[in-house]
């Protein structure tokens, strides 16, 4: 039996959220088929107060067995270092504080969403409640724990990152970490684990053929590609969310919305609006992963001169007002 405990720190709850609705089968079911025990989570679980205490104190004092921690949220490390900003209820110390003692324990420890793994919306703005990721802090190495920080397992701080995060990249990592299967190989630059962090959103986008010709859209309800006008950055942010769609069909691209590199350090503050595209003399900043600016543009405008003239008009249509041709069998 792998034994997981899951903390709550500064966040807005939305990955636990997110964790429900995973379907065929649903989180609780898969976790618990798999051999795996969630001995406490402070929204799921039935104990809460006084009666969460004793085995907390006994988790941190190596009495009872930890193999996965997961936390949720940013560490909010203010005022003055002290994390007195998030108390942990009932406990009388910050949340920071168990997390301290907690996670040297434990086989391993989980980042689950963004804001737990860099900071995410949490360290936004002025970030008044100093918080920070639990290995990083934003893209930079070293968060509440330092760079070379590592868990009970060896493995350093295992970041599921996404705002929220997918159910199915938590349910998997779960099951590869009590199954044996993971290793720091299987973590990317960031720390994140590769079976979706080695995709990026724009592989099974359904506007991909939009983009192939460059035929944009110019408004959140036009069907065209939204990279060009729009804030799209699908073709440059990891994920495998339109390989594996939320709720079984749904993915931002998919409902319309430009992706906005949710699994990425620092995404909350990208210095524009999220569904505008910056540009230097009419060409995008963010191109494509691994594409040089020269090949783009070749790229872009023999894409827009051999546009068709049915992409070309649907493009920039909140339906599809033309169809493809129909041809009949040679």
């Amino acid at each position: 039996m792998t034994r997981v405990l899951w903390l709550q720190a500064a966040g807005c709850g939305g990955c636990t959220m997110s964790l429900l609705c995973a379907e065929g089968p649903g989180a609780v079911e898969l976790l618990a088929d798999a051999g795996i025990e969630l001995i406490w989570h402070p929204a799921l679980s039935l104990a809460t107060g006084a009666e969460v205490l004793p085995l907390l104190q006994a988790v941190a004092e190596g009495r009872e067995r930890v193999d996965i921690l997961c936390v949720e949220g940013a560490i909010a490390r203010g005022p003055n270092g002290t994390g007195r900003f998030q108390m942990l209820s009932g406990t009388g110390r910050p949340l920071m504080s168990w997390v301290q003692d907690i996670a040297p324990v434990a086989r391993h420890v989980v980042a689950v969403g963004t804001c737990a793994a860099y900071g995410g919306v949490t360290a936004a703005g002025g970030n008044p409640s100093d918080a920070v990721g639990l290995q990083y802090e934003g893209a930079h190495p070293g968060g509440l724990f330092a760079a070379d920080w590592r868990a009970a397992g060896g493995m350093p701080v295992i970041n599921v990152a996404g705002c929220p995060t997918h159910p199915g990249w938590v349910t998997e990592t779960l099951l590869m970490l009590a199954g044996g299967a993971m290793t720091e190989r299987d973590l990317d630059g960031f720390r994140r684990p590769r079976f979706y962090a080695d995709h990026l959103v724009h592989h099974g986008c359904p506007k991909n053929e939009f983009y192939e010709y460059k035929a944009s859209a110019q408004r959140l309800s036009d069907l065209g590609c939204m990279m060009e006008n729009l804030g799209c950055v699908g073709t440059q942010a990891v994920g495998d969310c339109n390989i594996r769609p939320w709720n079984g069909e749904g993915s931002c691209t998919r409902a319309g919305f430009p992706c906005i590199n949710c699994t990425a350090p620092e995404f909350e503050e990208p210095r524009h609006p999220f569904t505008e595209t910056p540009k230097v003399a009419g060409i995008p900043i963010g191109l494509p992963t691994d594409m040089p600016k020269a090949w783009f543009m070749a790229l872009a405008s023999l894409s827009k001169a051999a546009t068709p003239e049915r992409i070309g008009i649907n493009a920039a249509s909140d339906r599809i007002r033309v169809p493809p041709t129909l041809r009949k069998p040679k």
